[in-house]
């Protein structure tokens, strides 16, 4: 049995964590029915991504054919570890408090995060939420109903609706702002973008192994940061719509081995809207999900504690159901 204290500390958690608001969706998706309200293009955005995916496309020929071996391992590991500040810092950790990192690991994962140069945390975050409580929606910032290279790239170089701007207010952040780490972040992130997106990843091969400056800023800064991005996005577009749904059949969340590998562990989206509370984000292994090997890692360590899993019970009896997102946590 259980109490009606219970049930309401039980709402007021999953609350917390995310669970889709069905009802408030429905009427949301009923209100555009007929049409959705037209996008209003920021040109500006256009121009510089269409900028950066240019100057990639050099990097990428660098990293090929001209830069030193040493230089592409640096700009793998970046793109690894910037990789895990987004998976295992802004999203699993601070999006949807899956799991508690002590203060060092909270930097650490700040620090990497903004060498991915993704927004700071706590926009990151809000923006994460609204598209958990509200997917597919007008209140979800990359809704996949308007298709792949909307919730691509496109939701970034169009100005948010009036939905969007109206339901973000209302996702509560006062745990985001209540981290000193993130707060530091957000108030000084574009001279921290400038040092560790860019700075330090063109200086660190100049310096240290004699790499050509230009080589080392478009190897290590531009390709690594704009494949980063795309290795992202992907979670957002490819992952709602090519693969399969062995959790609920009713969303548009899919599993997706490919982009699990790219994202470094972010694939299993059909299982991560299901039991959005879970740490591991998936059920897939250590060999494709290495943010949960990470995290399990760390907790070795003892900097990472209340890891937060669904019990195999209501993993099981969900994808038997394909329909029921009620589970019971443990730590």
């Amino acid at each position: 049995s259980i109490t009606v204290t219970q049930v309401i500390e039980r709402k007021n958690v999953e609350d917390m964590f995310l669970t889709a608001d069905l009802e408030v969706m429905e009427k949301m998706e009923a209100e555009v029915k007929e049409n959705r309200p037209p996008l209003k293009i920021v040109w500006r955005n256009v121009a510089i991504f269409v900028g950066l995916h240019l100057a990639a496309l050099l990097g990428l020929y660098q990293f090929l054919f001209e830069a030193k071996w040493l230089t592409c391992f640096w700009a793998f590991s970046l793109y690894v570890l910037s990789g895990f500040g987004v998976t295992a810092g802004a999203h699993r950790l601070w999006s949807h408090k899956s799991y508690k990192a002590a203060l060092p690991l909270r930097v650490w994962f700040m620090l990497w995060f903004t060498v991915a140069f993704q927004n700071h945390v706590i926009e990151w975050a809000r923006d994460h939420r609204c598209h958990h409580k509200w997917t597919d929606t007008e209140a979800d910032p990359h809704n996949s109903k308007r298709g792949f290279w909307y919730s691509h790239v496109g939701w970034l170089c169009a100005k948010k609706t009036d939905k969007l701007k109206e339901m973000g207010a209302k996702i509560d952040l006062s745990d985001l702002y209540a981290d000193p780490v993130l707060v530091f972040q957000k108030n000084h992130y574009f001279p921290l973008v400038a040092l560790f997106c860019f700075i330090i990843p063109t200086f660190v091969p100049v310096y240290f192994w004699g790499e050509s400056a230009f080589i080392a800023f478009y190897v290590a800064g531009v390709f690594r940061y704009v494949y980063t991005l795309n290795c992202t996005w992907l979670i957002n577009s490819a992952a709602h719509m090519f693969g399969y749904k062995p959790y609920d059949a009713t969303i548009s969340p899919v599993e997706s081995a490919w982009t699990n590998v790219q994202a470094v562990g972010e694939g299993g989206h059909n299982f991560h809207h299901s039991f959005p509370q879970d740490y591991r984000a998936s059920e897939l292994s250590y060999m494709t999900n290495w943010t949960r090997a990470l995290i399990d890692g760390l907790a070795n360590l003892g900097l990472v504690y209340d890891r937060k899993t669904v019990s195999d019970a209501s993993i099981k009896s969900l994808s038997q159901k394909k329909g029921d997102r009620t589970g019971h946590w443990h730590h």
